[in-house]
């Protein structure tokens, strides 16, 4: 099934008012940010991001291994898209330190965190007193408070320990998985997505920035128990390295896979052109465009818009993912109530 972009928001205006959004990297706060309007003017109840917690690299895994803290760093990135203070405070959150030696290499923002994890005895107060000061709207839980790290098996035998090890190799996953496989949520994840009426995954990665929340059982369960309509925010182009060669379809095959059953109810893709430039540039460096086949999933509903940020990189919009997403849940309610009447 497709539908068109209406640009309309729903009889009445309606929007779902509890939404929950699964990811990391740059294609959450990208999310957040498009839904931040409809959370400050109280049309949206209550938005929470949960964010994957495996990140190893860069300044996160430097204060991870330094500080035993849990990597801060996309928790810093839906701080800052989700401010009231984005001009201001969440600039100054976002500022990276030149350098690699002391702070060199580190952003404020990570800092304070780590700092306010140390003053307040736990790293989730941090979070929640940098709320207060960014004057965010919604929540942001990591996914869990354990230390967790990726683990993956390749198709050649051999194995990778490490968000960044897996990432940086070109080797086709046959398995991945947690470490430790008993990591649970952290208090309140589940909830949030067995109370959602709009789930929300992707855009990101889809081996360490979508599938590390799901790896967590009980996350997993909630999101294919939940009533919510959940949807896929499908990536613009297919990926380099571990998930290379991989369309549309083969990402919801195995995010179902890892998640132990069905539980996408929508696509939100993006349809329209790109920079002829820009397209040879990506084309060059061995990605292209996804799409979907009408084929692929006949119980999956698409609906499709141009979601292209304006620049020279491959960028959701924020505004127009936001208007895709509430389109795709209408439509997504309407083919459920269509099915229940048939």
């Amino acid at each position: 099934m497709s539908a068109g972009r209406s640009g309309k928001r729903g009889a009445g205006g309606e929007v779902p008012r509890r939404v929950v959004a699964l990811g990391g990297g740059t294609g959450l706060p990208a999310v957040l940010r498009g839904l931040r309007p409809f959370a400050q003017s109280g049309l949206m109840k209550d938005l929470t991001a949960v964010v994957a917690m495996t990140d190893d690299g860069g300044s996160s895994g430097r204060l991870r291994r330094t500080r035993g803290l849990p990597p801060p760093g996309d928790l810093r990135n839906c701080l800052v898209a989700l401010s009231c203070e984005e001009d201001l405070l969440a600039g100054l959150f976002q500022h990276r330190y030149d350098g690699t030696e002391d702070v060199g290499g580190h952003t404020v923002g990570n800092l304070i965190l780590a700092a306010l994890a140390e003053m307040t005895g736990s790293f989730l107060n941090a979070v929640t007193v940098s709320s207060r000061v960014l004057r965010t709207v919604g929540r942001i839980l990591p996914v869990t408070l354990q230390d967790v790290a990726l683990e993956a098996d390749f198709a050649d035998g051999s194995r990778a320990i490490g968000e960044t090890a897996i990432g940086a190799t070109s080797k086709r996953v046959r398995a991945i998985r947690l470490r430790p496989p008993t990591a649970v949520p952290t208090p309140g994840v589940v909830e949030a997505i067995l109370g959602a009426d709009l789930v929300v995954l992707g855009p990101g990665s889809l081996y360490t920035s979508l599938l590390p929340n799901l790896l967590l059982a009980p996350v997993a369960e909630a999101v294919r128990a939940t009533k919510g309509v959940v949807v896929l925010v499908a990536n613009l182009v297919s990926e380099r390295g571990e998930a290379a060669g991989l369309d549309l379809a083969d990402q919801l095959a195995i995010i179902e896979e890892v998640a132990g059953g069905r539980l996408i109810d929508a696509v939100l893709v993006h349809e329209g052109p790109i920079d002829e430039a820009t397209r040879l540039r990506y084309l060059a460096e061995g990605v292209s465009r996804l799409s979907w086949s009408e084929r692929s999933r006949l119980d999956v509903v698409v609906v499709r818009g141009r979601l292209l940020a304006l620049g020279p990189k491959l960028r959701h919009d924020p505004t127009a993912t936001a208007d895709g997403l509430l389109e795709v849940w209408w439509a997504a309610r309407a083919a459920a109530g269509d099915r229940a009447r048939v």
